[in-house]
């Protein structure tokens, strides 16, 4: 998958970010690296956690920092326009644990860049969408370059988290999806 090459991100993760997609008439997505969904299943946005483990206990309980980005746009044969940033949030505290182990991140702040619904275009391959997680160093709630309005193609995550103090991540994961099925006149794919 060429995930840290394409990202130009050192990834030697100490902590696994878990990715939840709720689902209005089935049992919440949760992701495994590399899971295939279609399009309407990731609708969103996703909650996210960290499987509690001793590391966590040695990163304390926040702030943090999820982003999710896109490298494969327009088309991963093509990505021209990439990286399109999907999500990112900044404040993100961690709760305890629940039974499954897996402790929820929450925040009462605005999302810097609020969840884009993975879209890719019709003939295109499957895009890889990444979600990781990071440290927030402090001041990071001043930084400037992204905000609400801020263009979410041309996006660079290394870059951005080298500017800004986010450093290498924490965790992340993935998942792959296609462009919706072309359907003919008579409602069928």
């Amino acid at each position: 998958m060429k995930i840290p090459e394409d990202i130009h991100l050192t990834f030697d993760p100490t902590v696994l970010l878990k990715v939840t997609f709720p689902e209005t008439k089935a049992p919440p997505i949760h992701l495994t690296a590399g899971i295939h969904l279609p399009r309407n299943a990731t609708v969103g946005p996703p909650s996210f956690g960290i499987l509690e483990t001793p590391a966590v206990a040695r990163l304390g309980r926040g702030p943090f920092v999820v982003a999710t980005v896109d490298p494969d746009a327009p088309t991963p044969q093509s990505p021209t326009a990439a990286q399109i940033r999907h999500f990112l949030g900044a404040n993100f505290i961690l709760g305890q644990a629940g039974s499954d182990g897996v402790a929820k991140l929450t925040n009462s702040t605005p999302a810097l860049s609020g969840f884009l619904q993975p879209t890719p275009p019709p003939g295109s391959d499957a895009h890889r969408y990444i979600f990781l997680l990071f440290k927030q160093p402090p001041g990071f709630s001043g930084q400037t370059l992204v905000n609400s309005s801020t263009p979410i193609s041309n996006f660079n995550i290394s870059s951005f988290a080298q500017t800004v103090g986010l450093g290498e991540p924490l965790g992340g994961t993935f998942m792959l999806v296609a462009p919706d099925s072309v359907v003919n006149s008579t409602g069928n794919p």
